[in-house]
């Protein structure tokens, strides 16, 4: 059994192969939790069943909603938008500037928005004078920022696991994003002591990031 001091006096090179050690003998993911078990269940049954309902859905708007339509509250919709968008962009340079993790999700929030922003642009100004400035715009500033920011965030997604899988004791290369299993998702995780934060919501004040 190490003690503090032990560890205290161990090299980075040894602590880390220490690790490693670990993690070869007791595997992350290994046993299995019934709740986590149920959880997944649950989950992919609501998606199956949110598939089935916009794909009707979806059929009925495309066979009832005129070609056509005259709204109102246009000038709301598309102000309302736009603050959205706005607020995403700053969201987005913030945790850019500060460094903060949340800033995959914003990336991704961000894309999310400038491509739906392209979209509605497009489709709504067809047989319209401004159709190929619309199309002009979401070749040339929406859909590249909403690239950007969807390859920047794996960028970030690859680096942040790629720290993850070395304290598991992976020494290969990064696997792809699709064929990783989430972070925490087993009930066996015999190094989560060794992740500040990543078994609770809590960090240990030393490990607390500067402000």
């Amino acid at each position: 059994m190490f003690d503090d001091e032990q560890l205290m006096s161990m090299s980075p090179k040894e602590r880390r192969e220490l690790i490693f050690a670990l993690a070869a003998i007791d595997p992350p993911g290994t046993m299995k939790s019934p709740d986590g078990d149920r959880r997944r269940r649950i989950a992919l049954a609501l998606i199956i069943i949110c598939c089935v309902v916009l794909a009707a859905w979806t059929g009925l708007l495309a066979s009832t909603l005129p070609r056509y339509y005259r709204t109102g509250g246009w000038r709301g919709a598309w102000v309302g938008f736009d603050i959205a968008l706005l607020a995403a962009f700053v969201v987005t340079g913030w945790a850019a500037w500060r460094r903060r993790q949340i800033l995959i999700i914003c990336l991704i929030v961000l894309a999310t928005l400038l491509s739906c922003d392209a979209w509605f642009d497009v489709v709504l100004d067809a047989r319209t004078s401004g159709f190929w400035w619309s199309v002009a715009s979401a070749l040339v500033v929406e859909l590249p920022l909403a690239t950007l920011a969807v390859l920047t965030a794996r960028r970030l997604l690859r680096r942040t696991s790629s720290v993850l899988l070395r304290y598991q004791g992976h020494a290969g290369p990064v696997p792809k994003l699709r064929h990783m299993q989430l972070v925490g998702t087993g009930a066996g995780q015999p190094l989560t002591d060794l992740l500040p934060g990543s078994g609770d919501d809590e960090v240990a004040p030393d490990d607390r990031p500067d402000r």
